[in-house]
């Protein structure tokens, strides 16, 4: 899920988009637009950037043992020949 930080500009950047006459009511919608986007982003499945690297270094060793044990077949195999 995007990080309150984030959620927070993007209330921002919309709340700027209210006319003049509204301007009074920005903190109602603010909380408003807060939980919205809340809401609609939970229904995303996201991870944390730190989570997306983590996974993303596993799948790199598992690569990299991967070729590995690839090699080590097909030099079994040319013995076998």
């Amino acid at each position: 899920m995007l990080d309150p930080q984030t959620l927070n500009q993007l209330s921002e950047k919309i709340g700027e988009l209210l006319p003049p006459g509204l301007q009074a009511a920005k903190k109602d919608f603010d909380a408003r637009v807060k939980t919205l986007l809340q809401q609609q982003l939970a229904q995303f499945e996201m991870v944390s950037r730190e989570e997306f690297d983590l996974q993303a270094r596993v799948l790199q060793r598992t690569r990299e043992k991967l070729e590995q044990v690839e090699a080590q077949i097909a030099e079994l195999e040319k013995r076998l020949d």
